[in-house]
């Protein structure tokens, strides 16, 4: 006998079943849907991104095609020489004595000759009023083609002349009958004898080069402006922000990275220079104007003064990704170097550098990209579309003679009225987005040249 008492036994907790790790439970199944969810959304923004991107393109190609083509009027032009070469002698000094408006006549009669050899009938009495048809440069054409060939003077010559620029609109749609009736410059009378001129082969639209390798027009002038010289604006404002960012840049942060000491100085140099990269462009602008304008009096619109104003703007940029580059050179590298028996300077040029060479060509050239889009800093110093009216003479006058930039003369044709000039804005528009994808190009060919495994 005990003193045990044995009580009803307390049942057994039921075994809880292991779950298989093959099968997903609730949690994983939320945990699965949340990554699908956020999937979807990263595909959804870039399907966003890439449709408005495109949607820009097409409304640029679109717009900005028909600039490069350009109506002509193609006629015989009579040089008779008692009106261009009174003295006989053909001297070329004595020939530019006649001026434009003694052209001005010729070009009146040979287009109404034209029109009557191909047996258009036209409701004016006078050839004067054909005037309209074609651009008011047509008679700066002829002289300018007379003067550099005066063996033309007493004969008949075809010429291929631009037409006005109504008559261009017509032709790529832009200008229709119901808007010529309330338009000075030209007539509905005059859009039927285009019409007649078009089926005899007068009249034809072209690829334009003087768009492309052209000067700029006054604003009656729209058919005649080019972006040429407006690109060599920029082309000379790009060669000094390349010989002076670049040096002063890799410089300044090879210094700053490499053999500069952490201390307050050099902390306030590097919050510095990430400032003056956000510090908006028309405050350079006003820089460049109070500095090297009124203060040096360098002179005013032309290209070294840009380029002296887009370098201090692209500097904080190459310098801050020239740092970046330097960084992400392993610490290794350095130290094997120096192992070697390597100098300081001998680890950073002939290691360090080398291997940095790829991030630091890409970020001069994305900010070169940066500055060649640039307008407002151009504008203040001066830099307007309208005074790219010849091309530099010389080398020395690409970097001192005014001139104008691709950004500037974009802008300035996109505020003028006539309708024309706004389609020569995109087309403008499209050649720089050329030069800037041709930038980005050497780029990225140039940091797989000097791409380096470590």
């Amino acid at each position: 006998m005990t003193d045990a008492t044995h009580g009803t036994a307390e049942p057994a907790e039921p075994r809880r079943r292991k779950a298989s790790l093959y099968a997903s439970d609730a949690h994983t199944r939320r945990r699965n849907a949340a990554e699908k969810r956020f999937r979807a959304y990263g595909i959804a923004a870039i399907a966003i991104g890439l449709f408005f991107l495109l949607v820009l393109l097409v409304t640029i190609v679109r717009n900005g095609t028909p600039a490069f083509t350009q109506t002509f009027v193609t006629i015989e032009v009579a040089l008779p020489a008692d009106k261009l070469d009174k003295s006989g002698n053909r001297d070329i000094e004595e020939m530019k004595k006649v001026s434009t408006f003694g052209y001005a006549p010729l070009v009146d009669d040979a287009l109404a000759e034209a029109l009557a050899q191909a047996g258009i009938e036209t409701p004016f009495a006078n050839a004067k009023d054909l005037r309209q048809i074609v651009s008011a440069s047509v008679a700066a054409q002829v002289r300018d083609a007379v003067l550099a060939d005066p063996a033309l003077v007493g004969t008949s010559h075809e010429f291929r002349l631009l037409a006005a620029s109504r008559v261009d609109g017509y032709m790529k749609g832009r200008v229709t009958r119901e808007s010529v009736a309330r338009d000075k410059n030209i007539s509905a009378e005059h859009l039927d004898i285009v019409d007649q001129m078009i089926a005899a082969g007068l009249v034809e639209r072209r690829f334009n080069p003087g768009f492309v390798f052209g000067a700029d027009a006054s604003e009656s002038r729209p058919e005649s402006a080019g972006i040429g010289v407006s690109m060599l604006g920029s082309f000379f404002m790009m060669l000094v922000v390349l010989a002076l960012a670049l040096p002063i840049g890799v410089a300044a942060s090879i210094y700053l990275e490499e053999f500069a000491t952490q201390n307050r100085f050099t902390d306030l140099i590097e919050v510095n220079i990430s400032n003056l990269a956000a510090v908006p462009s028309i405050v350079f602008g006003i820089l460049g104007l109070a500095v090297f304008i009124q203060f040096a009096h360098l002179p005013s619109s032309a290209p070294i003064v840009g380029g002296l104003v887009l370098t201090l703007m692209t500097l904080p940029t190459i310098i801050i990704s020239t740092r970046a580059s330097l960084k992400a050179v392993p610490p290794s590298i350095r130290e094997a170097a120096l192992g070697v028996g390597a100098s300081k300077m001998q680890t950073v040029f002939h290691h360090v550098l080398p291997l940095a060479m790829p991030g630091i060509l890409t970020g001069t050239i994305i900010g070169l990209a940066q500055a060649l889009g640039e307008t407002a800093p151009l504008l203040l110093i001066g830099m307007v579309g309208f005074i790219a009216s010849n091309a530099p003479a010389s080398f020395a006058d690409g970097f001192l003679a005014p001139n104008s930039a691709m950004p500037a003369q974009i802008y300035e044709w996109a505020k003028r009225a006539d309708p024309a000039y706004y389609e020569r804005a995109w087309g403008g528009i499209i050649i720089l987005l050329v030069f800037l994808m041709v930038m980005n190009i050497i780029a990225i060919i140039l940091r797989r040249r000097f791409e380096r495994r470590w």
